[in-house]
């Protein structure tokens, strides 16, 4: 990714490739302002009026003065703007063919086609927000449920980067202690009281660290959802399970065994969990090819879950084919759901239950709905944990980058408290301490490699 210079200016359509009411255009850089005086004819008003912050009418033009659209037109004047450089958008209708009739002209204007992702990594490299809010629009523009839209949005607000603040902020003061000892080695007192630095790293750095990645899994669940597939037998009403959790009829549901054939997948959100639900084929013995395909998949679709919801006809009782599948399951995290409840008495279930020794068992029916909440619950205890905190301290959970880099930094602080109670050399401690803190400037983005920051921009979509 080119590296801004003080004569580079950067264009692209902002707005997603399609049909739509509206589509905007994106300059950034020392250039914009002259580029929109040269392709925009402003309604009522003469160019050199242009005010910043203003949204004018008129019209987009060509070097011969031919109108191409009517749009809307806006300059910003650095520094008050997204990238900190002066910034023009382009409002126009949203066909994409005028969209890149404009554009052609805005690149023959002087611009340069912007790469993914580089208008934010202006905004980086100018200081206007940390690493941790440039990866937070990444969340925002893939979230796919209202939970995940609300941690991106605490990420974009910089909560993360405040809760790493007092982490730092404590490191840095131990580090000038430590430099100080290092400073006065023939002090005949030692200067540094260890245990209070041990203590202080266990309760300000060790103890939030250590929250940090507990809360990192849960927001990976939040950006990415998990998966969670239904196994059973063929005919025990594993499509029309599907069918309840997505309010429709997405699976054909027939009374022959064997009608799904493959795998059939839908998204569903539960508490603000993207929960991608995977139907397979019913896993039995076979001689049709295609259907031998389908639960091979399915066994693939099994092993990549991160929770199977192994379902039993409880009108059918437990054969000895749901007795071979369930060893497929036993020792995953898995769900014993009993379908069918409305055809049989609770004895008869409590009877069932004992007969699988399944931690957690769910009684439904598929058919009328009876059940299908409580699974939900089920379903959401079982991937995230207990996981009511989860909205509450949803504003510092932390990416897989992250968790990568703090998993790091709880290392060397472990090895630093033991270090303390060793009686390690000051010299070493500084070591240790300017390590962990190398960590935190690396999450910030103060110290990142430029071959992380081309991969964190590069997942961006042009014009962002």
């Amino acid at each position: 990714m080119a590296v801004p210079t003080k004569t580079d200016t950067i264009a692209a359509v902002a707005t997603p490739a399609g049909t739509g009411g509206i589509g905007i255009i994106r300059i950034s850089g020392p250039d914009a302002l002259a580029i929109l005086r040269r392709i925009f004819r402003p309604h009522r008003i003469k160019l050199k009026n242009i005010r910043s912050h203003r949204l004018y009418y008129g019209s987009a033009v060509d070097d011969e003065q031919n109108v191409l659209d009517e749009i809307l037109a806006v300059y910003m004047r650095a520094p008050a703007t997204y990238t900190r450089e002066d910034v023009v958008e382009l409002h126009s209708h949203g066909s994409w063919l005028v969209l890149q009739s404009i554009l052609s002209k805005v690149f023959a204007a002087g611009a340069r086609p912007a790469e993914p992702g580089e208008f934010t990594k202006r905004a980086f490299l100018a200081g206007r927000i940390d690493l941790t809010r440039a990866e937070a629009v990444i969340d925002l523009l893939q979230a796919k449920t209202e939970s995940g839209v609300r941690l991106a949005v605490s990420q974009l607000q910089g909560n993360l980067e405040r809760a790493l603040t007092p982490v730092r902020d404590v490191l840095v003061r131990m580090l000038a202690n430590v430099e100080v000892a290092i400073d006065f080695p023939d002090e005949d007192v030692d200067i540094l009281d260890r245990e209070m630095l041990r203590h202080q790293l266990q309760e300000s750095v060790i103890a939030p660290l250590a929250e940090l990645l507990r809360l990192a899994g849960r927001g990976k669940v939040i950006r990415e959802g998990v998966h969670v597939v239904i196994v059973g037998r063929p005919n025990v009403g594993k499509s029309s399970l599907l069918n309840g959790l997505l309010r429709e009829e997405r699976a054909l549901v027939t009374s022959v065994p064997g009608t799904t054939r493959d795998t059939i997948e839908e998204m569903i959100a539960i508490h603000g969990v993207p929960v991608h639900l995977v139907d397979t084929a019913g896993i039995h013995a076979h001689k049709d090819m295609v259907e031998a395909l389908g639960i091979e998949r399915a066994r693939r679709k099994l092993d990549e879950a991160n929770l199977a919801l192994f379902m039993v006809d409880a009108s059918a009782g437990i054969t000895d084919q749901d007795r071979e599948l369930y060893r497929l399951v036993c020792n995953r995290n898995h769900l014993v759901l009993y379908n069918k409840i409305d055809l049989v008495s609770k004895e008869q279930i409590a009877d069932l239950e004992k007969k699988l020794p399944a931690s957690v068992s769910v009684r439904l029916s598929a058919k009328t709905g009876m059940g299908l909440e409580e699974l939900q619950e089920a379903i959401y205890a079982r991937v995230v944990d207990s996981g009511r905190d989860l909205d509450e301290r949803i504003a510092c959970a932390p990416n897989v980058r992250h968790k990568a880099i703090l998993s790091a930094m709880l290392a060397t602080c472990r090895r630093l408290e033991q270090a303390f109670v060793a009686q390690i050399p000051a010299d070493l401690l500084a070591v240790e301490l300017q390590s962990a803190l190398d960590g935190l400037m690396d999450i910030t983005g103060v110290t990142t490699p430029e071959d992380v920051l081309e991969k964190i921009f590069s997942e961006f979509c042009i014009g962002k």
